[in-house]
């Protein structure tokens, strides 16, 4: 395939009609983590369903749920009419985060506005724009008529709460899934011009620490200097988790870990990447972490611990003298690979009580985790992937991981046993989850030009070479 056949391409996208299909859907407010928007998810499945339909896909909405309670539906579809050529399974969500805080959105989260070449709506990127230029990556190459690839289309409504139904779902529907790659673009691309494959993404640990001290708050008068604070015992725990060279102290927690090789760390320094604008982008004076790496080897290849809430005691107006009798924080540990999930959590929950000052009680709750993914990059669908994006962006791409855990890529892997290929269309600064997303127009319709190259470069004859 040339640049060429990309241009060609580019002539064909109907940029018009592409947008107004993707505002329509956009403007359905599916949020799964609220009940009330049950009908509303129930139209944009339909609204999938009958897209790909139209396009003379095998198309179905599958109900979901165990244990007595239903979930939102996933909408499956499949065109399976080039034979000898590998099947492609494309996944995505049409659910999206809740809108809240609505007062900080500048125009209403679910009337989609463009504004300086950015489509602004709730899903817009995350991952409602990303998912449906699939859809119109596999129309334009219809509109030349067949796909050069098998395809097979897995759209989920509930990955913004967890995908709580989807390894079910994978396990009963395996032999109807199985597909030679799982695409996926759910993501950011490395910086705007850019264009990037992302090979790895770290897993997850999740627990939250419960501290519990006397039977009831306390007057801090009456018992302060005896009575044991669970707040202070909780900072000195948390304190203890890591040495003052930013690594975790939890015995046995690195063992195991994949070191980045030579070659990674070149490729990885070799990126447009600058500590002091990513610094300046978050509003810090600096960027501490792990010592002997660098900030993007700290963020995508090193294992890290967080605390991501805290609470205990008086946090009213004015002043309340106790000492309360609880106390509890939220704490996340991104995994690489080499680490497992649930051995990772049980290393937690026997060392965090070590660590706690005499007259209190410690408990771990374990709530949930993911496994770290890495793909080969020298597997022929990384390859297939390069020369798509050269194609389209006329240069090739970068290759880098990423900090963050999409829990379903391991359940792709494990139930399905097929290879993951992430190709992000997004950015950073699209603001998933937050007040204003966004997604920039010419992002959509070069998705929609890479999905279509990509799908060619798959079904090439020298895939396998």
């Amino acid at each position: 395939m040339t640049q060429s056949q990309t241009t060609d391409l580019s002539a064909l996208l109907d940029r018009q009609e592409a947008e107004r299909e993707l505002f329509e859907l956009l403007r359905i407010p599916s949020v799964s983590a609220d009940p009330t928007h049950t009908e509303d998810m129930a139209r944009a499945a339909a609204f999938l369903q009958r897209k790909l339909q139209s396009l003379g896909f095998t198309a179905r909405m599958d109900p979901t749920g165990h244990g007595g309670q239903s979930g939102h539906p996933v909408v499956y579809a499949e065109r399976l009419e080039a034979p000898g050529k590998p099947t492609v399974l494309i996944y995505g969500h049409y659910d999206v985060q809740p809108e809240a805080p609505l007062e900080e959105w500048v125009t209403p989260p679910f009337e989609p506005t463009v504004r300086d070449g950015r489509i602004y709506a709730r899903g817009s990127t995350d991952d409602k724009g990303q998912a449906y230029a699939h859809v119109r990556g596999v129309e334009l190459l219809l509109s030349q008529g067949e796909l050069p690839v098998n395809v097979k289309f897995l759209l989920e409504g509930e990955e913004e709460v967890g995908s709580p139904n989807l390894a079910g779902y994978l396990a009963e529907h395996a032999d109807e899934l199985r597909a030679d790659v799982i695409v996926i673009s759910d993501g950011s691309r490395f910086a705007p011009d850019v264009p990037t494959v992302t090979y790895g993404l770290r897993g997850l640990s999740y627990v939250e620490i419960h501290v519990q001290g006397a039977n009831r708050d306390l007057h801090s008068g009456s018992y302060g200097g005896a009575a044991p604070n669970p707040i202070n015992a909780l900072c000195e725990i948390i304190a203890g988790l890591k040495d003052d060279g930013g690594r975790i102290t939890i015995p046995g927690f690195y063992d195991g870990v994949e070191e980045l090789t030579p070659e990674e760390r070149e490729m990885w320094a070799k990126l447009p990447h600058s500590d002091e604008e990513f610094a300046a982008s978050i509003g810090v004076p600096a960027l501490p972490g792990e010592k002997g790496y660098s900030t993007l080897e700290r963020l995508w290849a090193r294992p890290t611990l967080d605390v991501n809430g805290i609470w205990g005691g008086y946090q009213g107006e004015g002043s309340k003298t106790v000492i309360p009798a609880k106390a509890g924080a939220k704490v996340s540990m991104r995994l690489v690979p080499g680490q497992d999930p649930e051995r990772i959590t049980r290393l937690v929950q026997e060392y965090v009580p070590t660590l706690a000052p005499e007259g209190v009680r410690v408990e771990v709750k374990a709530l949930h985790g993911g496994q770290p993914v890495k793909v080969d990059l020298d597997s022929p669908y990384i390859r297939a992937a390069d020369r798509a994006l050269t194609r389209v962006y006329g240069k090739p791409a970068a290759f880098g991981r990423t900090g963050g855990s999409i829990p379903i890529v391991a359940d792709f892997r494990r139930l399905l046993g097929a290879p993951v290929l992430l190709v992000d269309f997004g950015l950073n600064e699209d603001a998933p989850h937050s007040p204003n997303e966004s997604f920039a127009l010419e992002d959509y319709h070069n998705g929609i030009l890479t999905s279509a190259a990509l799908l060619q470069e798959l079904g090439h004859q020298e895939l396998g070479e």
